[in-house]
């Protein structure tokens, strides 16, 4: 028992608290009429409410049989692992830049109440004044506790098995060229991920898997153009997924002054088309 020990707690705590801070700061302002059903979600929204019915039912699980110290670490890797590093950081432009009623915003924001509603219930038992703060901030009240509630009621029909399987294949390629992006990083040829536009190579099964699945939006680039075939000598790759590389590149064009992205569309010191309709949906 030491500094050390003491430090690694900090930190677990530190990014349970940042999640929850990140929740209260992404739904100021919303009101049930921004609600939108399951059904109508993108797919990442849905994948995340596939997550929640997991989460939920191992949190029930490990309570009746009294097993806090595993259940704590589902729960931390959930906040870091799936939110933190995943979810939230894909959707922060959506957040950013959308517009309030688009439907997208609105969907993101519709499963942050869910994760807000059922993290501060689940955490409650472990960060018991966080949680407390966390709930009140938006349920002020004497008679008001988060102590006093049962976890939320979850669900069957947000279970996905195969929705699951999808995102696993689509987090896998992710890691390849979040992996191509840092590698750039580090040589000081782009300095934020929006600069790059990077060439994806992978094989037809992959390429399978992740149809439909918009790769610059989740690997947070300005652009990708993606190849079906064998990946080329010096393109990026990781030694445990195969048949996956990544040729980095830059994007064309001048930087967005409201999204970053950086698009051939941008004129200098302008908006890019979708920013523009926003503002002028805004006015």
């Amino acid at each position: 028992f030491g500094k050390e020990i003491l430090k690694q707690q900090v930190d677990v705590y530190r990014r349970l608290r940042n999640t929850l801070r990140y929740l209260l700061g992404a739904l100021d302002g919303f009101t049930p009429a921004e609600r939108v059903e399951s059904d109508a979600m993108p797919e990442l929204e849905r994948w995340v409410l596939h997550r929640v019915y997991e989460m939920d039912k191992l949190v029930r699980q490990a309570c009746n049989d009294f097993t806090f110290h595993p259940l704590f670490t589902e729960l931390h890797n959930f906040c870091t692992l799936d939110l933190s590093a995943f979810y939230f950081d894909i959707r922060k432009d959506s957040l950013y830049c959308d517009h309030p009623m688009d439907a997208r915003r609105r969907a993101c924001r519709t499963v942050m109440e869910t994760l807000y509603d059922c993290l501060t219930a689940w955490l409650a038992p472990f960060v018991c004044f966080t949680a407390e703060e966390a709930w009140l901030d938006r349920h002020p009240g004497e008679d008001e506790s988060v102590h006093l509630r049962t976890f939320p009621d979850i669900p069957h029909t947000w279970q996905n098995e195969r929705l699951a399987k999808r995102w696993d294949d689509v987090r896998n390629v992710r890691r390849v060229l979040t992996g191509a992006l840092e590698q750039e990083r580090a040589a000081k040829r782009i300095g934020s991920s929006l600069q790059a536009a990077p060439t994806l190579y992978l094989t037809p099964e992959l390429a399978k898997a992740v149809e439909g699945v918009d790769m610059a939006e989740v690997s947070i680039t300005s652009g990708l153009h993606m190849i079906v075939g064998p990946v080329p000598e010096g393109a990026f790759t990781l030694p445990d997924l195969q048949g996956v590389g990544v040729a980095s590149a830059l994007s064309n064009g001048k930087k967005c002054q409201r999204c970053w992205k950086v698009l051939p569309e941008v004129e200098d010191g302008g908006v890019c088309h979708r920013c523009a309709d926003v503002v002028d949906r805004l006015a």
